[in-house]
């Protein structure tokens, strides 16, 4: 569909929300205009006033073709925040026709986490003045945002294991107005620190997976700082939680033992609803004949605790 420039919700080609197909959902419940604004992996938009029925898809990113995304990068893992008045874009953006390594016989492509900006929740989002927010020669993928004790904003963002054999997630200072980032990447956990997540090798042995995806942080009603974060139990999309011993992000950061929700659900966010229920959308990701169909789904989350507790699914 076309983009769309103003907030109005249109009674007309609403989808309920088992029927759209998308990988990474993000839901950003805006206030001003009362209406809950969805992305995701592919870089379109939806809005809905319930959380049931959906109007889109829209585009709303605007990129510089010019820069090292080209004229149509793949976009990946997009999130919206709000933050000091404006609306940001973070995403992965994909130009496969820049190399930027060899592992293992196998090229790298140019891969990034990048950050748009809009005055609006509905977009358009557009560049700022940083071509690039981290390294040239770095596959990086689900920049998050947050903003920690010191009250700098950071990008939570993974160093992907398709280059480095065993995924991280790490975290890098950006500018106070998000338009670039300061200084470098700091390592904050490796995917094989999971106690939970799991591959099988070519000899039959099983070791620690390598994959870390989706980071998204929250704190509990206790003041705790987690974070959850999706790999794989053998051939199961999963998610699981971790928690900051120093209520930061520097950590360190111990890993819970077991998952938090049910197999074949994973990359999930959390967001308050605007009557003050709390909610993880997630995607689930089911093999049909080969084929795996990404779907959000909405679950019933529990922050009053020391724990994140993830409950039934809700259905609005």
């Amino acid at each position: 569909m076309d983009d769309f420039s103003n907030g109005k919700l249109e009674e007309k080609n609403l989808i309920p929300t088992d029927s759209i197909l998308l990988s990474d959902p993000c839901i950003l419940p805006d206030r001003k205009t009362a209406t809950y604004y969805m992305t995701g992996t592919g870089g379109k938009m939806w809005k809905s006033k319930e959380l049931k029925l959906w109007e889109g898809p829209f585009d709303v990113v605007r990129i510089d073709t010019a820069s090292w995304m080209g004229a149509d990068p793949m976009i990946w893992a997009a999130e919206l925040h709000a933050y000091k008045g404006k609306y940001y874009y973070f995403a992965t953006f994909t130009n496969p026709a820049i190399k930027i390594d060899t592992v293992g016989g196998t090229p790298v492509e140019r891969r990034a986490s990048h950050v748009l900006v809009s005055d609006r929740p509905y977009g358009p989002y557009g560049p700022m003045e940083d071509p690039v927010y981290l390294p040239a020669g770095k596959s990086t993928l689900d920049g998050t945002f947050w903003v920690d004790k010191d009250g700098k904003p950071y990008m939570v963002y993974c160093h992907e294991w398709l280059q480095n054999n065993n995924g991280t997630i790490e975290k890098i200072e950006l500018k106070p107005d998000l338009s670039g980032s300061v200084g470098e990447g700091k390592l904050l956990f490796r995917a094989s620190d999971s106690p939970w997540s799991r591959e099988a090798t070519a000899d039959g042995s099983v070791r620690p997976n390598r994959v870390t995806d989706g980071p998204y942080l929250f704190r509990t009603d206790t003041g705790r700082l987690g974070m959850i974060w999706t790999s794989w139990i053998r051939d199961v999309y999963t998610q699981g939680v971790a928690y900051s011993k120093s209520g930061t992000l520097d950590g360190p950061w111990v890993q819970e033992k077991d998952p938090i929700t049910p197999p074949d659900f994973g990359h999930g966010m959390l967001f308050k609803t605007f009557g003050g229920k709390w909610l993880m959308a997630v995607h689930s990701h089911y093999n049909d004949n080969g084929n795996y169909i990404r779907v959000p789904h909405l679950f019933e989350v529990d922050l009053t605790g020391d724990k994140l507790l993830v409950g039934k699914e809700y259905k609005p």
